[in-house]
């Protein structure tokens, strides 16, 4: 077991603006040049990353284990996105966040995303043993 401050509740908001780089014709999820989904979903695994990175020993990280999301609305090149990532549920290792992503309009995704923590070291040494 790692020791930690992971609390319930804890909450963490990043974000980004809509540019060619992140549209769905630019990321191959579509044929429009909105934000694409899967823009949306590592913004939202990005508010859940850096909300644990700081609160975990430097030697262990979190990666992410599942992503169940919606995408509800398209939002155009130039607008401001935000994603924030709460935490749900903490048993020690694993860790259950509800994500969302929003635009200046409205919500414009939401979901459950999972995360693991993990001795770098060991993960790294397992995926180099592959």
């Amino acid at each position: 077991m790692v020791e930690t401050n992971i609390k319930v509740d804890m909450k963490n908001e990043v974000s980004t603006t809509v540019t060619e780089e992140n549209t769905a014709i630019a990321m191959k999820s579509g044929s429009l040049p909105v934000f694409a989904t899967p823009a949306m979903t590592a913004l939202m695994e990005q508010a859940a990353a850096e909300l644990v990175e700081g609160l975990i020993p430097s030697d262990w990280t979190s990666v992410g284990i599942s992503l169940d999301i919606r995408h509800k609305a398209a939002t155009p090149l130039g607008r401001k996105v935000c994603a924030s990532a709460e935490v749900k549920s903490f048993d020690g290792r694993q860790i259950t966040f509800a994500v969302k992503a929003y635009d200046d309009a409205k919500e414009i995704g939401e979901g459950l995303h999972e995360r693991v923590l993990v001795n770098r070291e060991k993960f790294m040494g397992k995926v180099t043993a592959k």
